[in-house]
């Protein structure tokens, strides 16, 4: 049974139904590669630039702070010991990557997943073409409004460029998010209370996420 879902246009009017591969957008739910995948993603924007000293990093400890008998207080070998104030830290964190990969095919039924769930949980939206001849705040969120378009939006186009008036019209705009068809992930899918894609932008993922 093919997927039809309403084609609108600038002002939020009906144009036409649009049919969608089912492959990529009635595929079945599956939480543990949504977890795998969201998990992996949120790991590869760690920083990983946290730094302790060790013993070997911290000022002084250069001799016996006193002799080793007779003195009636514990043995003690350097100011340095993580035992001391100002000493060092013990398997603290040291700068590193905390990024891994899942397979390709994972990552690929994920995605499926996700778009699914917005097609069924009835959250996504599918435009004729998104474009602005002029850099607006004002008027992109007059659109939003057209469309009914409430809450976190995440708009998928087939190209975004930096310095567009499209671009430019989002960035005010902290509850919206915009991508190209390549920077299509899960987590931002899942994060997101309605998914608007161009139709330019749904056959381009089709095409590259096809099984």
């Amino acid at each position: 049974m093919a997927i039809k879902v309403r084609a609108l246009d600038a002002n939020g009017v009906k144009t036409a139904d649009f049919t969608l591969n089912e492959a990529i957008f009635d595929a079945a739910a599956v939480p543990q590669l949504l977890h795998d995948v969201v998990k992996m993603q949120l790991a590869n924007r760690r920083q990983g630039t946290a730094s302790t000293r060790t013993r070997a990093d911290v000022r002084g400890g250069g001799r016996k702070p006193w002799k080793q008998k007779g003195t009636g207080r514990a043995r003690a070998g350097t100011r340095r010991s993580p035992l001391w104030r100002g000493g060092g830290t013990v398997f603290g964190p040291k700068p590193r990557s905390y990024s891994y990969a899942v397979p390709r095919q994972v990552r690929a039924a994920a995605l499926r997943a996700a778009l699914s769930e917005k097609v069924r949980a009835g959250q996504f939206m599918v435009l004729d073409s998104l474009s602005l001849e002029d850099p607006s705040t004002k008027a992109f969120k007059a659109l939003l409004e057209k469309l009914g378009v409430a809450g976190r939006a995440l708009i998928i186009t087939e190209r975004v460029e930096r310095d567009d008036a499209t671009s430019k019209s989002c960035r005010n705009l902290p509850y919206l998010t915009l991508l190209p068809t390549e920077g299509l992930n899960v987590y931002d899918i899942l994060r997101h209370d309605i998914l608007i894609m161009t139709k330019n932008a749904v056959s381009v993922v089709e095409e590259a996420w096809k099984p």
